[in-house]
């Protein structure tokens, strides 16, 4: 079995670190858990692994976040993967820094990476992974602040975060979405 594991976010140095790459953290956090590394790919870095002979073809969209619907429909077409088999990793202002919020489908919530994945895979049923980034900004301001790099503060409560990211990301490649849900949505 396959599945596209998909960790939105920006390349380029600008956006790198930032509340809104954390999907792009968690990707590599994984590779370097399963000790692969990712290499560049049409639309996106991709890296490979497996687990208990189960594919993981993880991907970081190369085509900026507005555009992340194109990388996930070619890489669930090239690889032949099943939308329930897709679990794509974002960021969430309206969730406490690092409360994980992972569910089956559902809608956007106006995040401009699931509106281009709904639109141009022409659904909303494939598993994600909302990651908590706080709201810790002024009227007028949300655009910086998601835009922004973590404070130290945020960095200490992000890290032991990310390596259960990584611990939830192999449950739901292991027993489901429905199982890891129980688990780990109830820390």
């Amino acid at each position: 079995m396959k599945y596209l594991i998909v960790g939105l976010g920006n390349i380029g140095d600008d956006y790198a670190d930032t509340r809104h790459n954390i999907g792009f953290s968690v990707a590599d956090a994984l590779a370097v858990n399963f000790k692969s590394a990712f290499e560049v790919g049409r639309l996106a870095s991709v890296a490979r692994m497996s687990i208990k002979g189960r594919t993981l073809v993880v991907i970081k969209p190369s085509t900026y976040m507005n555009l992340s619907g194109k990388a996930v429909r070619y890489w669930m077409q090239k690889e032949d993967i099943p939308k329930e088999n897709i679990l794509v990793i974002v960021d969430d202002l309206a969730l406490p820094l690092g409360v994980l919020r992972l569910k089956s489908k559902g809608s956007d919530g106006g995040h401009n990476g699931l509106i281009s994945i709904n639109e141009t895979i022409e659904t909303t049923e494939y598993s994600r992974l909302r990651i908590g980034i706080g709201s810790d900004f002024a009227k007028g301001y949300q655009v910086d602040y998601v835009l922004g790099r973590w404070s130290t503060e945020e960095t200490k409560i992000l890290i032991p975060r990310i390596e259960i990211t990584v611990e939830l990301i192999k449950s739901f490649v292991l027993i489901g979405t429905e199982r890891t849900m129980n688990f780990f949505n109830k820390k």
